[in-house]
């Protein structure tokens, strides 16, 4: 048991540097290209960051952990959107452009309306089972081709603005990015591990194990990342980087995995689905109060709030 513990803490220092590593390469690359911190942060960093989901997925849907995966990425994106916004809003008030309040966040909050419907079959198909198959597979593939389309196309009429990043080298920027995304991947895994290992070793579920430690620990890259992020005032990768990843999240990784086998799905889930709905919503709406086109402090806190209350709710339904 002293074992994990003392590689759940390397892995949080791998991940920290990770993170750095990233957010320095991603910024000086964004500037280097002309392309927007924000575009960068919806892909090349949401991508990144979303590879410890979509390899701790491929493992649990090859081992038949079908709730461990679901709970994973809605887990995920939960902690995203309180959890990670909530910590990297008290850090520095993060300010949102008008495209992302206008399309990214609400094409976020569609793709898991979208996942809710295509796996309750038997709410809205009258169904036996519910599952995500390989059309519904192929379903959400095809709207995440049409979100990078949107992206590539955002890329061509936006300009980086002059600010204090630091402009490196394009081999030093890419190799930056690279090491970054590795180092992000392994210590997100080294930490999954072992967590994982301690909570089994106190008899959580499955389940419930997807929905925190699982989610949480998979997440730590986009938490590691926003919150650097936010602390070196660059906002649009904070918020890009949770944006995307929650896009990446439901659309490319379950695509991937319900692509390769039928994926049965426990409806007990559908509950944590309007957490990530009232997420989405409460995201949108904290654009029109207070200052405009800007996550506050206080709607941070709030934020903060609500996932410890969900937390709560979880070990007690647990």
């Amino acid at each position: 048991m002293t074992l994990h513990f003392v590689l759940l803490l390397v892995g949080f220092a791998i991940l920290i540097k990770g993170a750095d590593w990233m957010v320095s390469g991603a910024s000086s690359l964004a500037k280097r290209i002309n392309v927007s911190n924000l575009m960068i942060g919806l892909t090349v960093v949401a991508f990144g960051t979303s590879a410890p989901e979509l390899t701790v997925n491929l493992f649990a849907s090859s081992s038949g952990l079908n709730d461990a995966m679901f709970g994973n990425i809605i887990g995920s994106n939960i902690f995203n959107l309180l959890f990670i916004l909530g910590v990297a809003g008290v850090i520095y008030p993060l300010s949102v452009q008008r495209t992302t309040v206008k399309y990214e966040i609400p094409y976020s909050l569609f793709s898991a309306l979208l996942l809710f419907f295509l796996v309750n079959d038997a709410m809205f198909f009258g169904a036996d089972h519910n599952s995500l198959g390989r059309i519904d597979a192929l379903v959400l593939l095809v709207f995440f081709g049409l979100f990078m389309a949107y992206i590539i196309r955002q890329a061509k009429n936006e300009t980086q603005p002059q600010d204090e990043i630091q402009t490196m080298t394009l081999l030093k920027s890419v190799l930056f990015v690279s090491i970054g995304i590795a180092l992000l991947v392994g210590g997100g895994k080294l930490v999954t591990d072992h967590a994982v290992a301690i909570a089994a070793s106190f008899g959580l579920s499955e389940k419930l194990i997807g929905l925190t430690i699982l989610a949480a620990g998979t997440s730590l890259p986009e938490l590691a990342t926003s919150a650097v992020a936010a602390f070196r005032r660059n906002t649009d990768i904070a918020i890009g980087n949770v944006v995307g990843s929650n896009i990446f999240n439901i659309l490319l990784i379950l695509g991937i995995n319900g692509g390769i086998r039928e994926i049965p799905y426990n409806a007990t889930l559908n509950m944590d689905f309007f957490v990530i709905f009232f997420g989405s919503v409460a995201l949108l709406l904290f654009m029109f109060t207070f200052n405009r086109n800007k996550l506050d402090r206080v709607e941070a806190v709030m934020f903060l709030v609500a996932f410890v209350g969900y937390t709560g709710y979880l070990i007690y339904r647990n």
